[in-house]
């Protein structure tokens, strides 16, 4: 799982160019087939309507999405009428899908949502999936790069994202460090053990997945985390959204999905080996020790500190949205109201 958050922001532009389309007003459904739109309505077995929900991820499956696996796997998409379809983004991106209606729900990035608030594209962030940040700066122990100091002199591999940039200078920049002495590379979609036994000494990862792969190999590395060197840094990643003419269409379904959502979530966090055979049970192409590992690490770190998983602070939107405004990324401040809710998230058990 690489830094896919940060590049998504780099499919916004695509966005922007359906926002007039989107609007705030009606967004149009794509065609599936001869299957039933999302969204509509669909007989179930028990002679029940049933709502046909597309839910459309960042990138392929891993364990930021097992709560979604889990809720539709115990029934409890089922329980609240939901036939819940879950499916890959694709070349449009889950941000697009979402923004114009061709899924109800996705799985994004605050940096993708922030930006696409300023290109007036109407995603909202419903749900924090994973309440701090858990993503760095990663390299090989043999590299000795234990400080952003020893950014210089380094090459850093990644996609070709302005983020980046701003990333490595804003941190090498608490150490008085130099960012033009960093030689920066893009590796494309090269992983990051094949990226750094070539011409790499540096990658962005989240440290859930990538980190524990590396324990897994026996491959120390150290990890630089993002939130050691600023509190703007500590932003939601990923998050999940869906758009405002879902909201202002059908409340009632939003509400049925975050709270079976919120009991997939909880059901990881309570039970993260169990949680994780159904991750591969889904997905059956994934390392199920990796899936395992990875699972027990984000058990923890999904709801953290928040009253109730998924709860979000306004101060993290606009702290975000002020570090990238002063790095030059957005175009002018963010409204963090139009953003963000917790209004669909179930009440805090007591």
């Amino acid at each position: 799982m690489k830094m896919w958050g940060i590049k998504s922001v780099m499919v916004l532009g695509a966005v922007a160019m359906l926002a007039a389309g989107c609007g705030n007003g009606g967004a149009g459904q794509a065609q599936s087939g001869a299957q039933p739109q999302a969204g509509s309505q669909a007989q179930a077995p028990a002679g029940k309507k049933t709502t046909n929900v597309k839910v459309v991820l960042d990138w392929t499956p891993n364990t930021n999405h097992t709560g979604l696996y889990a809720a539709k796997d115990l029934g409890y998409y089922e329980q609240e009428g939901l036939n819940v379809e879950i499916v890959q983004p694709g070349q449009a991106g889950a941000d697009t899908m979402v923004a114009t209606g061709d899924a109800q729900f996705g799985v994004s990035y605050q940096e993708a949502v922030t930006q696409a608030r300023i290109q007036n594209v109407p995603l909202v962030s419903i749900a924090a999936v994973i309440q701090h940040n858990t993503s760095g700066f990663a390299s090989p122990a043999a590299k000795n790069i234990t400080s952003p100091k020893d950014f210089e002199g380094k090459t850093y591999g990644g996609w070709g994202s302005p983020v980046e940039n701003a990333m490595i200078e804003s941190l090498m920049q608490t150490e008085k460090a130099d960012p033009s002495k960093v030689k920066i590379v893009n590796i494309g979609e090269a992983d990051y053990f094949t990226a750094v036994k070539k011409d790499v000494d540096f990658a962005w990862i989240y440290y859930a997945w990538t980190g524990i792969d590396a324990e897994l190999r026996g491959e120390p590395m150290n990890m630089l985390y993002l939130t050691k060197y600023s509190d703007k840094l500590d932003y939601y990643t990923p998050v999940l959204v869906t758009n405002e003419n879902q909201i202002k269409s059908d409340p009632e379904l939003v509400k049925a999905f975050m709270r079976a959502t919120a009991k997939g979530y909880q059901y990881a966090i309570e039970k993260p080996d169990e949680a994780a055979d159904l991750l591969v049970k889904a997905v059956p192409d994934l390392d199920p020790k990796l899936v395992k590992a990875s699972q027990k690490w984000l058990s923890t770190r999904y709801q953290d500190d928040a009253p109730r998983w998924g709860e979000q602070k306004k101060s993290v939107w606009e702290n975000y949205a002020a570090w990238m405004l002063e790095h030059k990324l957005l175009e002018k401040k963010l409204d963090a109201d139009k953003a963000f809710t917790n209004e669909f998230l179930p009440a805090a058990a007591k």
